[in-house]
């Protein structure tokens, strides 16, 4: 009879994919050995794949790139990292390996720029798309940045007050963009996006503060939708409604040459994950070049700011499964050392689904389960809602300890979790672990941040004299 983990897996998806595979009855991860890394650093851990942030940018330039040369389209495109996925250095090193470019959210991102900058990381030549609601310590720092000869950095305007305030700062002439406050799909609990300017009021906006603004030059137009970049008519009807809008521009403001089509590619979130990128690009420039022949006004330079999909597939977290409890007839509660409230908060604040499975015992029978964390938090648990089949793993046996892995959890979950802070009924932050490949192509790794200590804790809560 077939009644273990692996033929569950075997007969449910198609086993083994590109990044998963067994090697000695365990769960490698891009040939990372995972029983290696917990017998090496001890679970709950988290860890980063720096390589998969390089692999999916060359992996979008190429879709741009070949859809680029099949339409014959005129304008460049730029891949822009999107920080607020994940602002750590290491992060952002291995982005920059890749001839990219910046997109920030608030005043620190300017820092964190500028100390790039410093270490040569980034040039003036490197574009600097700043986006955000903007206010005093922002418009400082970018003022201070355009001031500093970042002639490339773009602030994008999302309210009528920011020329005001941007002008006020700004020695001399600078470019920006616009920011175009979408519509949501109908089940929003809003119509309208709180970011940018609505549609019609943007060629009003033009026509009122920058057409006769000889310190203001408009080069970029940006359009984002919550959802993201889907194949459906909602999408496409956007991208469509943007693009009469850039054309209208257009006509009347030969500065604009760019258009921003923000981020929203979809990460791997099961096995059963499908989504053809490649198609999605091409139509996307096909959409945007068949409107502006018909406008008779050239294509814009394309620009994306990726962000999840720059960094979120080369996240992992890793636990061990501590106990079970049978609560009723139905329910087995698999207890795991650790939280999802405080290291994995997206799939309790947004339900979001990331990739489970377990490490080891995979030729051992299997049941369905729940999980929980630990904290006394009714919310702090995974299960169906999430995942997107019941969740089934290796029996519990407490004398065979089971660990579990969540991939592609890299963008978000740590600044969101608050990272090196106090966490939810005090439990700590797991310890963080870089994992990156030699010149030769072997597998290393580096401890980048310790389990947090109680003293950690203590010292936020002002208990100093402990």
């Amino acid at each position: 009879m077939n009644t273990k983990y692996i033929d569950l897996i075997n007969q449910s998806f198609y086993f083994p994919q590109e990044e998963f595979k067994l090697r000695n009855k365990t769960l490698q991860f891009h040939d990372i050995d995972l029983m290696k890394l917990i017998e090496e650093y001890g679970a709950p851990l988290k860890f980063t794949y720096l390589p998969q942030i390089s692999n999916n940018i060359s992996r979008a330039k190429g879709w741009f790139a070949k859809a680029i040369e099949k339409n014959e389209y005129k304008g460049k495109y730029n891949y822009c990292y999107c920080t607020k996925s994940s602002h750590f250095k290491h992060v952002l090193h291995e982005a920059l390996k890749n001839d990219i470019h910046i997109e920030t959210s608030s005043a620190f991102d300017i820092d964190i720029v500028e100390s790039l900058k410093k270490e040569g990381k980034i040039t003036d030549e490197t574009f600097v798309i700043s986006n955000g609601f903007k206010r005093a310590q922002y418009v400082t720092n970018i003022a201070r940045l355009i001031n500093g000869g970042h002639k490339n950095c773009v602030p994008i305007i999302d309210n009528y007050e920011e020329i005001d305030l941007l002008s006020e700062e700004i020695n001399g002439k600078y470019s920006i963009g616009i920011r175009i406050a979408s519509e949501e799909e109908p089940k929003f609990e809003f119509y309208t996006s709180r970011l940018g300017i609505g549609y019609k009021n943007i060629v009003p906006f033009y026509n009122r503060q920058i057409k006769d603004n000889d310190q203001v030059e408009l080069k970029m137009l940006h359009f984002f939708i919550n959802t993201g970049i889907r194949d459906n008519a909602y999408y496409w009807n956007e991208l469509l409604k943007c693009l009469k809008v850039y054309t209208a521009l257009k006509k009347i403001c030969p500065t604009l040459d760019s258009l921003n089509i923000g981020g929203g590619f979809p990460i791997k979130n099961s096995l059963a994950f499908e989504f053809d990128y490649e198609y999605m690009v091409d139509e996307i420039l096909h959409q945007i070049k068949m409107v502006c022949e018909e406008e008779e006004v050239d294509v814009p330079n394309i620009f994306t700011e990726f962000g999840s999909f720059t960094v979120g597939e080369s996240g992992g977290a890793v636990y061990e499964v501590l106990y079970q409890k049978q609560q009723n007839d139905r329910e087995k509660w698999n207890m795991i050392n650790s939280s999802f409230i405080t290291t994995l908060p997206d799939t309790w604040a947004i339900n979001k689904r990331f990739v489970m499975l377990p490490i080891n015992r995979w030729h051992e029978s299997y049941e369905r389960v729940l999980l929980g964390g630990l904290t006394c938090d009714s919310d702090d648990y995974y299960n169906s809602e999430q995942h997107m089949n019941a969740i089934y793993l290796p029996k519990y046996n407490k004398d065979k300890p089971l660990y579990i892995g969540f991939f592609n959890t890299g963008a978000y979950q740590e600044t969101i979790g608050g990272f090196g802070g106090l966490q939810h009924c005090l439990i700590p932050t797991p310890k963080h672990i870089l994992i990156d490949k030699d010149e030769d192509g072997n597998i290393t790794t580096k401890l980048f941040s310790e389990q947090q200590k109680s003293e950690d804790l203590l010292k936020i809560l002002g208990y100093n004299e402990l």
